[in-house]
């Protein structure tokens, strides 16, 4: 079945002006920040994205870097937001996602000319619907949610969404090379394969490493 039938009912039965899917990249890694997005595919672009786009972990890094580019020339609309390391280890991963997926409803919603009415109204955006990725909808976000677990395989906006959270992602890991020199990054993006975890031992953690988590907590304690 294409991704884009389950989007295609919600539209069908919500009519919501915007229906927008939300992911992240980044939750398992040892290493820099998690990175969420929404994105929103006018349905006339439907046809012209489908046949780029799939659950992000099932496209090698050239066909996320195809799709990316056919996304943007197709007239898809994106917004991003990221928590840094610091604040993953201060309010845990689960609720830095929440913020980074937060901020990133809120930039595509500006970019939409949707977000600013909800805030001098105080009340929930109308005409936006949002399927967020997994189990929970996001914590203090004033719009109209579904949680949809399995939603980058079953949704073209959250697959969409997958997308260019892992694209942009896997970019700012890339760029953080050659600060942290000798860890890997640009090869593993952070997580925690066998040569990140030689080369923690060796190095230690750098700023970049989030300390909360055991692997780099474990080497930490001793400090």
């Amino acid at each position: 079945m294409p991704l884009s039938t389950f989007d295609l009912s919600l539209i069908s039965e919500k009519n919501p002006d915007f229906l927008v899917g939300v992911d992240e990249a980044g939750r398992g890694p040892l290493a820099g920040p998690v990175v969420a997005c929404a994105a929103h595919i006018p349905p006339l672009s439907f046809p012209i994205v489908s046949p780029y786009i799939n659950d992000s972990k099932k496209l090698t890094p050239q066909k996320r870097e195809t799709a990316f580019s056919a996304m943007l020339q197709s007239g898809v609309r994106f917004g991003f937001g990221w928590a840094t390391p610091e604040e993953i280890d201060s309010c845990n991963i689960l609720e830095a996602t929440f913020n980074a997926m937060g901020s990133a409803v809120k930039r595509l919603s500006r970019t939409l000319g949707v977000f600013p009415r909800a805030l001098a109204a105080s009340e929930k955006v109308r005409g936006m619907l949002v399927l967020v990725d997994g189990p929970h909808k996001i914590k203090r976000l004033i719009v109209n949610q579904t949680a949809v677990v399995g939603g980058d395989t079953r949704s073209l906006c959250v697959a969409a969404a997958s997308i260019f959270a892992k694209v942009l992602r896997d970019r700012w890991m890339a760029r953080l090379e050659p600060q942290y020199p000798g860890y890997g990054l640009a090869a593993h993006k952070g997580y925690g394969t066998p040569a990140h975890l030689a080369a923690l031992r060796v190095l230690g953690p750098s700023p970049i490493h989030r300390r909360s988590f055991a692997p780099v907590k474990n080497l930490t304690i001793y400090e």
